[in-house]
């Protein structure tokens, strides 16, 4: 194939000016999020409709030319980033960003897949409505990407993850088909519901074009508190405590360990209320005024074995306290490299988990940092280690054996390896050695049917590269 002829007619489909080749254009498109992976593609193309997909991925299947579907590109384990080889065509979604419908009345708005996240919540927002999905990099990464790594964030414990706020789905296939499921409806049992294969499938089946997804109405009253426990028993008690005293207005539920605390307190000196062996920030939402939430909340935690706690009293208070728990990834990024795990265990076993990974770690890696916060309300802990060696140096040069001992507890604890990040090209090994070998082989059965050519993002856990 001429590369010359095949970008001619990639011009021809979305027009010459959304066609990137020069190596300053194509940049921002080439590295991954962590700056861990690196290619070189062919070309990227931004196409403006989903007709124009469509006839893309026609040509592309035709001239066997592979495609990397590419969102925000905020990506943890390089699943949006093409290889070296400089033969992949990105197709990256950003200007597939209108919104197509809201219906209020059926608390559902349709969206085109390369719209922000923060477009979407201000949407929402604007017709007095919630779309619960929150991430840290809501501000650049797309509903595409959120629905390809079925994405969860901070509120999953009471709304889902994006496979539960998900109620139909536009998607293109390698042939160039268009899967026509945008429907608002909650209730259908007219088959399978074939828009579950294309959540968390990264890319690797068809390309996302659109969703029709969940609204709901507008919490406005806010009980939000940091509270001190003596240890991660205890978080989970206070955890299931909550859940019977609030039920589903307990929104949100994370815990942070003493060393996450003391990397906040010497990057963001004076704003920690307090430094306990665990820090638990969890919030109640409902409808009305906060103050009568605020107080059924005081008066509960009275009655609870805390060993600190602050209560937000206003909504810069509240503020405070989550720019505390969103500031921990980037606080950690500066203080050096970490070999990251998105991991998640039933909540019930997170106690066990941590105590028995810290304990082979430590007998492994004498002098090791574990540092652990996460999403315990949903069992997803970010999992990260670091001097694994004096000063930590050649960290990365023990990141398998690291991985081994994380994983093989994950595993015996009846967990996951992603929890919300997706697998990508980071994980994909690791993935066929833990992953029940029959649900392997039925996402290699769809791959096989669907894209049976291996033109879809290929080089990530359902294909090997294509060179």
């Amino acid at each position: 194939m001429a590369h010359s002829l095949f970008l001619a007619d990639v011009s021809a489909i979305v027009g010459a000016a959304h066609v990137l080749t020069r190596p300053e254009d194509t940049a921002p498109y080439t590295l991954d999020y962590r700056r861990r992976y690196q290619g070189q593609p062919l070309a990227v193309v931004l196409p403006g409709s989903t007709a124009e997909v469509a006839t893309l991925l026609q040509l592309c299947q035709r001239q066997q030319v592979a495609v990397v579907p590419q969102g925000g590109n905020t990506s943890t384990c390089g699943a949006a980033t093409p290889d070296g080889s400089g033969q992949q065509l990105v197709v990256a979604m950003q200007r597939l960003n209108r919104l197509r419908a809201i219906d209020t009345a059926n608390n559902s708005i349709t969206v085109e897949a390369g719209m922000t996240l923060a477009t979407l919540q201000q949407l929402a927002a604007d017709a007095d409505r919630l779309f619960p999905l929150s991430l840290a990099s809501e501000g650049s990464c797309q509903i595409g990407g959120n629905l390809s790594t079925n994405a969860g964030g901070l509120a999953v414990l009471r709304y889902g993850t994006m496979r539960e706020l998900t109620l139909g789905l536009e998607v293109v296939l390698p042939d160039g088909r268009v899967l026509h499921q945008l429907s608002g409806l909650r209730k259908d049992t007219s088959g399978l519901d074939v828009k579950q294969l294309f959540i968390g499938a990264e890319g690797q089946l068809g390309l996302i074009t659109a969703a029709t997804l969940k609204l709901f109405p507008r919490p406005t009253a806010h009980a939000t508190a940091w509270l001190g426990v003596d240890g991660s028993q205890a978080a989970i008690d206070l955890l299931s405590a909550l859940r019977q005293a609030f039920g589903d207005r307990l929104t949100t539920f994370e815990i942070m360990s003493q060393p996450c605390q003391q990397l906040l307190e010497k990057y963001h000196p004076g704003q920690l209320p307090f430094i306990q062996p665990w820090a638990v920030l969890m919030e109640l939402s409902d409808s009305g005024d906060s103050h009568p939430l605020q107080q059924q909340l005081v008066e509960w935690l009275s009655t609870q074995q805390l060993v600190d706690g602050v209560l937000a009293h206003s909504e810069a208070e509240r503020q405070q306290l989550w720019q505390l728990r969103e500031a921990m990834s980037e606080t950690q990024k500066r203080d050096g490299a970490s070999i990251k795990h998105d991991i998640g265990v039933p909540s019930s076993a997170i106690p066990a988990f941590l105590a028995e990974c810290e304990a082979a770690l430590r007998a492994a890696f004498p002098g090791v940092r574990i540092i652990a916060f996460g999403h315990a309300g949903d069992g997803n802990l970010h999992y990260n280690i670091s001097y694994t060696r004096p000063d930590n140096a050649e960290l990365f040069a023990d990141e398998a054996s690291v991985n081994a001992i994380v994983y093989d507890l994950v595993y015996r604890h009846q967990g996951t390896l992603a929890a919300e990040h997706g697998v990508g090209q980071l994980k994909g090994h690791w993935l066929q050695r833990y992953q029940d070998p029959v649900a392997l082989q039925l996402m290699q059965g769809v791959k096989q049917l669907l894209d049976p050519q291996g033109l879809m993002n290929p080089g990530k856990w359902l294909s090997p590269a294509r060179r």
